[in-house]
């Protein structure tokens, strides 16, 4: 979205997600300065510690002592961040089955089958 001076900016939710993903792809506690140096395009290194600092409060990030500031790395990979945030939506619902009933019906051929699948092998290793 354009703002004064023609800059462009990103919208929140994108540059949590790219702020992610610089920390997944790296595989190691990243400070500040390294993903801002990531993300680069004249990004603001204290909007990037702040983003870092709240998902490290939202429980997303781990963070560690580095030099005189910290380090930060994810605490699940991507599928298991997605995994815990649909959890948290169904037990905030009274009516799980008609939630879980919704869900499936709107999945593709391929996802319900997947799903069918993973429930099958749960149920088997749980025996």
């Amino acid at each position: 979205m354009p703002v004064k001076g023609g800059d462009e900016r990103r919208p929140h939710g994108e540059l949590v997600a790219d702020v992610l993903a610089v920390l997944w792809q790296s595989g190691r506690p990243m400070s500040a300065q390294e993903v801002n140096a990531v993300l680069g395009k004249g990004l603001a290194r204290t909007t990037t510690a702040t983003i870092l600092t709240r998902l490290y409060e939202k429980g997303t990030l781990r963070r560690i002592p580095a030099g005189r500031g910290f380090a930060y790395e994810p605490v699940e990979d991507a599928a298991g961040l997605v995994a815990g945030r649909m959890r948290r939506e169904l037990e905030s619902e009274p009516r799980r089955d008609l939630v879980l009933k919704r869900f499936v019906s709107s999945l593709s051929e391929g996802d319900e089958e997947t799903l069918r699948r993973l429930l099958l092998e749960a149920e088997s290793s749980s025996e």
